[in-house]
């Protein structure tokens, strides 16, 4: 005779469907529930009740029809199980007091009770495989939730589910292990056997969850504080200047890296993190490149001021000689020179831009200034040199006074083409006194 009949099997698999769809345990659950009911399809003995049919469903469905169950019951359930039942209950119910003083949780008493007249401890019974069941179900879905998590919320509800595993353990009698009530399971057809090596392995597994949800939870910690700082990192990277701060975050950027290649990947965190890795190191090596181009701009634009500078410097405290407005026409060079290495691509171009339209107009200010300089000096050697054979034509007999007057008129008009602010401006101011000095003395004559 079969537990579970194919009808009442039909009747509850449509509704462990239906409940999986609203459940929170959803198709963890429903495996479990058909796991068992499929057991019960291929165990002999007594068809199940109504109450073994609610023990098998409510600790994954408390809201499963009762309605259903009735049904399944009323399917399921040989003649005559119903007199048995209601015998049972009227002679268990002669022997409350009996009962009550057995099953205290005292060694001394059930040993000997067990042993001589095992079914008073009934209620010991049913609540070693009430708390049998429920550990065995918590941990089968604490197994689906913890080891094959897919989101962190998988991993919560799994600590819940472990530690209500775990309550119902402790409740397990373990001085009890060794004997198993045959009168109460050919009663109520027990699915299990208490043994002290199953009791171990359930300890144990409860053990690994726990050291696993323990390392989920680590791992997590440690996922979400390197995203957080990453995404930190990135965007007060996009705000600083190139500086020491900069370089400061790229180290931060760079450690929450390392941190996520470090996260175990057997974990959920550390498939997250596996995911995140490319993404993160791309984006990293993206900005690292713009950095060190900044770098290299901003290199080359800190040397174009340093020989911006130093021609500033040089151009200070007019008048200059040719050969001074040359070397500083090579500093302006220079500095345009380190400018123009900048390409159009660099961070630093739009800056460079700038100081090379400065740089070019000083550059062009020192070339104008240079042959000023030498226009000058080439005026002023033109007007020595006349005036050297002004001089000669005067000392010579009889000299003609209106060729002299001529001759320093031309020598007047060269020295007063002399630009002012050049090295020999006070020369050719001072020349210029003395040649109109001596036409206004000859013009007398």
């Amino acid at each position: 005779m079969r537990r579970l009949y194919d009808q009442a099997f039909e009747i509850l698999q449509q509704e462990v469907k239906q409940c999986s769809q609203k459940d929170l345990v959803g198709d963890v659950g429903a495996k479990i529930v058909l796991k068992r009911l499929e057991k019960m399809r291929l165990q002999s003995g007594d068809s199940l009740t109504l109450d073994e049919l609610k023990d098998l469903v409510y600790d994954q469905f408390p809201n499963f029809s009762e309605s259903v169950l009735k049904k399944a019951a009323k399917v399921n359930r040989p003649p005559g199980i119903f007199p048995k039942i209601v015998l049972g209950m009227a002679v268990l119910g002669g022997f409350v007091g009996l009962v009550a003083l057995a099953n205290l949780p005292y060694p001394m008493i059930r040993f000997p009770v067990a042993k001589t007249f095992p079914i008073l401890l009934l209620p010991s019974y049913i609540n070693m495989d009430y708390n049998y069941r429920q550990a065995v179900s918590l941990v089968e879905q604490s197994d689906q939730l913890v080891n094959q998590a897919t989101a962190i919320a998988d991993i919560e509800l799994g600590v819940g589910k472990v530690k209500q595993a775990q309550k119902h353990l402790d409740q397990l009698p373990v001085w009890f292990l060794g004997y198993y009530p045959q009168a109460y399971c050919s009663f109520m057809g027990c699915m299990w056997r208490f043994t002290f090596d199953e009791y171990e392995d359930a300890r144990k597994n409860i053990g690994r969850m726990e050291s696993k949800i323990f390392q989920e939870q680590n791992a997590y910690q440690e996922y979400t504080k390197a995203e957080q700082s990453i995404q930190e990192a990135q965007q007060k990277f996009q705000k600083l200047p190139p500086g020491n701060e900069q370089q400061q975050t790229i180290k931060v950027w760079q450690t929450a890296i390392d941190q996520l290649e470090k996260i175990p990947p057997e974990t959920l965190a550390g498939k997250l993190a596996q995911k995140q890795l490319a993404t993160a190191q791309r984006d990293f090596q993206q900005q690292l490149g713009f950095v060190a181009g900044s770098i290299k701009g901003n290199t080359l634009i800190d040397a174009a001021m340093q020989f911006a500078s130093q021609a500033a410097k040089a151009s200070q405290n007019p008048p200059h000689t040719a050969q001074e407005w040359q070397q500083l026409i090579k500093l302006w060079e220079e500095a345009i020179r380190r400018l123009e290495q900048i390409p159009t691509e660099n961070p630093s171009y739009s800056e460079a831009q700038k100081k090379l339209a400065e740089y070019t107009t000083n550059l062009g200010i020192s070339q104008t200034r240079l042959q000023t300089e030498k226009d000058a000096v080439e005026l002023v050697k033109q007007a020595k040199s006349a005036i050297a054979q002004w001089q000669k034509l005067a000392r010579s007999k009889d000299p003609d006074i209106g060729a002299l007057m001529s001759q320093l008129t031309d020598i007047i008009n060269t020295l007063e083409q002399v630009p002012a602010g050049t090295t020999v401006s006070q020369e050719s101011q001072n020349l210029l006194r003395s040649a109109q000095h001596t036409w206004d003395k000859l013009s007398l004559n």
